[in-house]
């Protein structure tokens, strides 16, 4: 990994995540009765709970809004959800204002269009694997991993490892 890259990761204190299609495979299914549904993956929520557990903030911005959303923030302990938002960036600063934080502290994790607002901001950007092209070129990391299917979980190894704190995380099951 290139030394400014390393840098950029080990400045995150908080990770940003859309939801469908980097939470999710970007799929949605309603039943009969128009409920909506959502899969998610659990590597990805444990990722994002060893994440908390290492004192690293996450937050959802997504621009679709859906109770199964919330059902997965809190039971993974995501405090700040932003759902309905059209203007991702001004969720950004709100999220930069209430926690005191710089935009090169954040890293996000988008898919689309919406995404490119918020990417071209924070201090690590990043993109599924399976994200548009024109997301893909304009991040600092792209997932081998799609959507849906450990994305997320890829880039919090990423984040831990950059900020040696990889190992001790593993030791803690190992004890």
């Amino acid at each position: 990994m290139k030394k400014e890259l390393l840098e950029k990761i080990k400045r995150v204190r908080l990770l940003i995540l859309d939801v469908d299609g980097v939470l999710t495979d970007g799929s949605i299914v309603y039943t009969n009765s128009g409920e909506e549904l959502k899969r998610f993956d659990v590597k990805d929520g444990h990722g994002v709970k060893l994440l908390l557990r290492n004192g690293i903030d996450v937050a959802i911005i997504t621009s679709r809004s859906s109770q199964a959303v919330s059902r997965r923030a809190e039971d993974l302990g995501i405090g700040t959800v932003y759902q309905g938002i059209k203007n991702k960036i001004t969720a950004l600063e709100e999220i930069l204002r209430d926690k005191g934080l710089k935009s090169e502290e954040v890293a996000y994790i988008g898919d689309d269009l919406v995404d490119l607002p918020v990417i071209l901001r924070v201090g690590f950007s990043c993109a599924v694997g399976d994200a548009v092209d024109e997301v893909r070129k304009r991040v600092d990391y792209v997932t081998e991993k799609r959507g849906g299917f450990g994305a997320v979980r890829e880039v919090v190894e990423v984040i831990l490892k950059a900020q040696n704190r990889w190992n001790d995380t593993v030791k803690t099951y190992l004890e």
